[in-house]
This record gives C-alpha cells, structure tokens and sequence, in this order.
C-alpha cells in the first residue's frame, strides 16, 4: 500500500479537507492509499525514517532535496497558489513597517525553512541578517501569532496562506509588517522513483480533481480552487535554481 504525506504546513482545519482528498485519489486510482499527516516538521522527519513515502506534498526547500539528492519524481503543481510569507506583529508593539524591526529583536519561527529564507531575504530591506537577530522556535503558526500578540516576541514569520487563514480576532490583534509576493516558489508533490508506475494515473487523478463536482468540493476546502497542473522536470528545476539564488 503506497504511502501519502502531507506537509505540516497547513493550518489544522484543512486536515480533514487530506483526509477527503487522499478518499477521492484512492477511488479513482482504484488503490489503497495511506495518509501520513505530521504535525510538525520533527514528527514529519519521524515518518520519513519509519516509513518509505511514496508520494508527497512538500515545501519547496524539502522538495528541492528530495529531488536532488532522493531522486524524488515530479507530479503536479498547485495552479496559481505560491507559497508566499508574512512578517507580523502584535499590534501592541506600534511598529507598522518591516524597517521598524532592529538588530537584537526577538523573531518567533516555525520549522519551515523555505519561510525563513524567504523572510530573511525580506528582512534585508531592514538591513537585517540572520545574526542580528534571537530566534524563537515555536510548533505552529498558531503559537508564531500567540507569541506575538502577547509580546514574547518582537516578530513572526508566517507562511501567508496560513496568517490569513488565522481567525480574525488573531489577526484584527496582528499588523502584517511585510507581505512577500515571489510567485515562482511553491508546494509541490512528488513521487519516490520505486513507484513511477503509478505516476501517470496518480498524475492524472490529480489535476481531474477540478473537473468534478467532489474534487472541487475539497479543493475549495484546501484554498486551491484552480487546482493542480502538471509539474515538469523543467518547473521543478527552475524552482530549485530560485531556491538556491535566495540562499546565495
């Protein structure tokens, strides 16, 4: 039985919208398909030792390893859905502006390092580097935005999908200091080699979702209502040359 896994970068109420979209794959990939769904990217790690993970979701720094150095194959690409990042803070902090942010501040950050080096390109227009300032590992984006609120941190980093599905309340609590907007860099899934029999139709199942009634259904539910579009070696490769140019 293949296994799915699904990136923890998502908030939790969109982990009953896999749930639904891995029901859909297996019926009309007519196969019995297992869900992973870490919660974080330590646990995510724990899954990848425990078990071989045929197919995956993954942010585009974990993406750009598992193909370089996994050989990992490409499937398909969210349509119009990059992952773009959000700089924020407590409102209660009277910062209103990403040069507002000085050397020695607190920055609450998740395990997302695709969010991070996106942010710290950001953070240049500050002519901030990495060691200017404290980092604050916390588990969620949720925890990123308590932290904030309550003043524990100066900052957060925030994969914007998720800041803007935060409840109002968080956000009306929040002032987004900086909004990315790449649009090249995104989730992608892939495939591990051992099974690229199954890649066309699994290919295939994926980007028909928007073409039927129950797969826009959960691809509404996911925020992805344009769907997924083929992935190519040539977008894969591209992405990861983008993703090496923000590292430089």
């Amino acid at each position: 039985m293949p296994n799915i896994l699904i990136a923890p970068d998502f908030p939790p109420e969109h982990f009953g919208g896999w749930h639904i979209f891995n029901v859909i794959l297996q019926r009309h990939c007519k196969n019995q398909i297992h869900l992973l769904a870490p919660h974080s990217a330590e646990e995510q790690q724990q899954m990848f030792e425990q078990h071989q993970v045929d197919i995956i979701y993954a942010n585009p720094f974990y993406a750009a390893s598992l193909i370089r150095d996994k050989n990992y194959l490409p499937v398909v690409k969210p349509v119009k859905n990059p992952d773009e990042m959000v700089i924020a803070t407590g409102s209660s902090s009277g910062m209103k502006k990403i040069t507002d942010l000085k050397a020695g501040m607190k920055i609450a950050i998740t395990n997302n390092h695709d969010v991070k080096l996106i942010g710290l390109r950001l953070l240049e227009a500050a002519n901030l580097t990495e060691k200017d300032l404290k980092w604050v590992e916390v588990p969620s984006f949720q925890a990123a935005a308590r932290t904030a609120i309550h003043g524990e941190v100066d900052a957060a980093f925030f994969v914007a999908s998720s800041f803007h599905s935060l409840s109002e309340l968080t956000k009306n609590q929040m002032t987004v200091l900086i909004e990315s907007h790449i649009r090249d860099i995104t989730h992608v899934f892939l495939m591990h080699p051992s099974q690229q029999q199954l890649l066309p139709n699994i290919q295939k199942t994926i980007i028909d979702m928007k073409n039927h009634n129950s797969g826009k259904k959960v691809l509404n539910e996911l925020n992805m209502p344009e769907g997924f579009e083929e992935l190519t070696i040539d977008d894969a490769e591209f992405m990861i040359d983008l993703m090496e140019t923000l590292l430089d």
